[in-house]
């Protein structure tokens, strides 16, 4: 169970001495109030009842029949004790615990103290307290010592020092470091997602330089691999899909693995994030870019980069172009879901939750989720919305725009000389066909079927349908196949002309329409057809700096706001308490299996405190002043010992079973995507072809997700093999969030409402029930099987030893192999068995020895062994 700091200060009110804690009004009381009371008892302009609850001093007052709010040392006297017992408060939410309710009784019965002399006054609306603002989240980062009086012998890198310092209170240290081969699989996995190969492992094993390990770490982060891994970790943060979810039409979005691909790029060619978060906060505003101008822009490669970059600001859920039925409320929505993408991912701040009101556990009102919507409000403006249709780019540049459009021209001729060749023959035809009507009414037909359709009189209607034969203003294949025949070679010539076109490319990015920033106003209770007051752009009052107060957006010729960009460069300043820590604990999660803040997208009050402080500010401040260069990063955690170590050390399991100081590894499964890709690899068919539109997926007759091309309709399931496409890796399969790929959904992989701040790790009887059942791994054991038969033909033994080779990086042992050979005899002779007693389809010859590898082949891929970092 999850403790909030309320329950901790519950626990100790005692201190280790037995003697009782001193509790004070702002430390334990205020943020209980702030929960459960204070949104109807002070922060509205006439509290409920005339009872305030903001300050200690408030709540002397007399109530009506002589009672006061409360009475110090009398818990049992005061009204506030006695209706939140009763449950008669609060009136609307959560109920306040027992556990919370023991902590104002025990504050009462001490004196109800404050910790400081409240103010004479006090402006109705939100109190953001001396403790909010010493709250460690929002304190600077500061570069603290590395720690000295530590083991040396075990200090790798300053990590180390940090984490021993650490350890020595519980008198722990690291475990031993792991042999290996097992590193090797763990940094493989680690940076690249892939295992290892089998000549791989042997190569390192072998490599006497005292540099190996070293030279291991820089090589992995320069395969094409890492990119492919590490944005993952990204595109799970900002959201990243294919579909617009929003609604069960869930239409797709065919333009937005452009912005998975500029992730990748960006992570291969080490970026730094500070460009990186720019790029995709204000993109557009640094390539001098808006919504009208764009198609006459003239974009290099790189300005391009950065306008694709601003789909980080389009990834929330949007079904403004799918006919919602409220569309209002669904604009609304998109900007909603965003501001949560971007405060979660860069902030690990809960902003979410003042949409509505005032946050109930953190300093942030209601104004300030306002305010910072206002920043971005001039590239939705929701009273003035584009779809996500429109908000497609061309990537044309003026030259082929030119070469399409004298194309274009010269097709249109064509297609008119085939409508005008189409008439003549229709025209011909119909001086024959006019011949079979009556003389009397000849006259009066040649009118009607020279009349527009839709002014045709009564009496024409009539007629016509009287002698549709003779109308002859369509169809000309029903009176003159050949005829038709020349129409049609005509249209195709002209068709044929158009495909010569320069194909034309699509950026799905977020601009600003020039010179437009509407007004922002703050919504009663959220309720966008409840408008107040007016907002001015900015940051969170808890925030506020000189550096971003007043708001000062960045002034730009294109005719953009400069808001976006105003505000990328100050969360990216280096000043910023939250942006660079959020990002290092991040990264260090995805190493360590566990982060030093361990709630990675809520460093607030309702998150969790940080495990090592000062080794998280050390971690961002190094960030910061290496460049904003995550590979720098990678070295300083992956050279570590911490990183290195065993995942075995018996006395850290009984001393820290969460293992918070980390004195071992943690051990932990592989996620959805790397079970897939390794189980493409080791077959021998993962296709390694990088970027490009996604690979397609469709639901199969029994219902399971797969990739292929979908040939499924409204009744009927169906997908048809995609080819290589199918065998390409995780990331580049198509994100749909009505339709999640189900091999990867049943291990974890998020489905995006609206992203994924951290990644849950479950063990549930549909894992196992596909990794017995599902074609996926059937047909992987099969190809396993064939490809170690192909290796090794006939010998069972030397098989066996290369599947332990390729799926485990380690050499099989006599016991290995001998298990592995009694049960394929057993498993042959139950299919042999199994085959002679049933009629085989024509064509279809049983191979019981190879069925039997591949249910061995099976059994190994769904080992812990397999599924497992050690």
């Amino acid at each position: 169970m999850k403790l909030t700091p309320a329950v901790l200060f519950c626990s100790f009110a005692v201190t280790v001495h037995g003697a009782e804690r001193m509790l004070t009004f702002e430390k334990d009381v205020r943020p209980l109030l702030k929960t459960h009371c204070t949104h109807c008892h002070g922060e509205e302009e006439k509290p409920k009842g005339g009872v305030d609850l903001r300050l200690r001093r408030f709540m002397d007052l007399k109530l009506d029949g002589g009672k006061h709010v409360i009475v110090a040392g009398k818990p049992s006297q005061s009204e506030l004790v006695r209706l939140i017992k009763s449950g008669e408060m609060p009136k609307k939410g959560k109920p306040m615990s027992e556990e919370e309710l023991a902590i104002i009784e025990q504050w009462i019965a001490q004196g109800a103290k404050t910790a400081r002399p409240e103010p004479l006054a006090l402006a109705p609306g939100p109190l953001i307290s001396d403790d909010d603002r010493e709250y460690w989240a929002f304190q600077p980062v500061k570069r603290p010592a590395v720690p000295s009086n530590v083991n040396t012998k075990q200090v790798r890198t300053p990590v180390d020092a940090f984490l021993l310092k650490s350890m020595a209170d519980k008198g722990l240290s690291f475990a031993p470091e792991a042999d290996r081969r097992t590193l090797i699989r763990r940094v493989t996995l680690d940076l690249t997602g892939l295992l290892p190969t089998p000549e791989d492992v042997e190569s390192f094993v072998n490599d006497k330089s005292p540099l190996a390990y070293e030279q291991l770490v820089e090589r992995l982060l320069a395969s094409k691999n890492y990119g492919e891994r590490w944005a993952r970790h990204w595109l799970d943060v900002v959201g990243y899909a294919d579909s617009n979810g929003y609604s069960e039409a869930d239409s797709v979005r065919p333009q937005a693995w452009r912005f998975r691909d500029y992730v990748i790029r960006a992570m291969n060619s080490d970026k730094p994030w500070d460009e990186f978060i720019q790029e995709q906060l204000a993109g557009d505003e640094l390539a001098g870019a808006t919504h009208a101008d764009f198609q006459q822009a003239v974009l290099d490669p790189h300005r391009t980069d950065q306008l694709i970059a601003t789909a980080f600001l389009r990834m929330a859920p949007d079904g403004t172009g799918d006919k919602p039925d409220d569309e209002k409320l669904a604009k609304n929505q998109v900007i909603a879901e965003q501001m949560k993408v971007m405060t979660s991912s860069l902030m690990a701040m809960t902003v979410a939750c003042a949409q509505c009101h005032d946050h109930r556990y953190d300093p942030i009102t209601q104004a300030d989720y306002y305010r910072l919507r206002a920043v971005f409000d001039p590239a939705y403006n929701w009273e003035t919305w584009r779809t996500p249709a429109q908000r497609l780019y061309s990537l044309y540049t003026p030259e082929e725009r030119a070469k399409a459009a004298e194309i274009e021209k010269q097709a249109q001729v064509i297609r008119a000389e085939a409508t005008t060749m189409s008439k003549k023959f229709l025209d011909e035809i119909f001086e024959v066909e006019i011949k079979k009507v009556p003389e009397a009414e000849q006259a009066a037909f040649r009118i009607a079927r020279d009349t527009p359709k839709d002014k045709h009189t009564p009496e024409q209607k009539v007629l016509i349908k009287k002698y549709p034969s003779a109308l002859a203003t369509y169809s000309l294949n029903l009176y003159d196949q050949k005829k038709q025949d020349l129409v049609d070679a005509k249209v195709a010539e002209a068709n044929k002309l158009r495909e010569t076109k320069p194909k034309e490319g699509f950026v799905m990015a977020l601009m600003e329409v020039k010179g437009t920033a509407p007004a922002t106003k703050l919504f009663n209770r959220g309720d966008h057809d409840q408008p107040k007051q007016t907002l001015t752009p900015g940051e969170l009052s808890i925030l506020a700096s000189p550096q971003i107060e007043p708001f000062k957006p960045v002034p730009l010729s294109s005719g953009s706001s400069g808001r976006r960009l105003a505000y990328a460069q100050w969360l990216t300043s280096g000043q910023h308490p939250l942006t660079a820590r959020v990002l290092v604990n991040r990264f260090w999660l995805n190493h360590m299996g566990r982060g030093i803040v361990n709630t990675p997208g809520d460093f607030g009050r309702q998150g969790e405190l940080p495990t090592h402080p000062a080794l998280l500010d050390y971690l961002a401040d190094e960030f910061v002043k290496s460049g904003w260069k995550l590979k720098s990063l990678h070295r300083l955690i992956m050279l570590s010992s911490a990183y290195r170590q065993s995942s075995v050390n018996d006395a850290s399991l009984h001393a820290d079973p969460e293992n918070k100081l980390y004195a071992r590894f943690k051990l932990r499964r592989i996620d959805a995507e790397t079970l897939r890709d390794s189980l493409l690899a080791v077959t021998g068919t993962l296709v390694q072809t990088s970027y490009g539109p996604p690979s397609g997926i469709g639901r199969d007759p029994q219902g399971r997700v797969v990739t292929g091309i979908d040939k499924g309709t409204i009744t009927l399931n169906k997908v048809d093999p995609g080819g290589a496409d199918d065998f390409r890796r995780s990331i580049y399969v198509q994100v749909r969030r009505s339709k999640p790929v189900t091999v990867l959904d049943t291990f974890d992989a998020p489905i995006m409402t609206p992203n994924c701040e951290l990644r849950a790790q479950t063990t549930v009887a549909p894992q196992s029930l596909l990794l017995m059942n599902d074609t996926f791994v059937l047909d992987s054991s099969s190809r396993l099987a064939d490809r170690l038969e192909a290796a090794a033909p006939g010998n069972r033994v030397e098989q066996i030893k290369r599947a332990w080779e390729l799926l485990f990086g380690k050499p099989a042992t006599q016991p290995d192999v001998a298990r592995g050979i009694a049960y394929l005899d057993q498993q042959t002779k139950a299919l042999a068995d199994y085959h002679h007693g049933i009629q085989h389809a024509k064509g279809v010859v049983p191979n019981p020895p190879q069925e039997a590898m591949a249910s061995l082949c099976q059994i190994l891929c769904s080992s812990n062994r397999f599924l497992y970092v050690e």
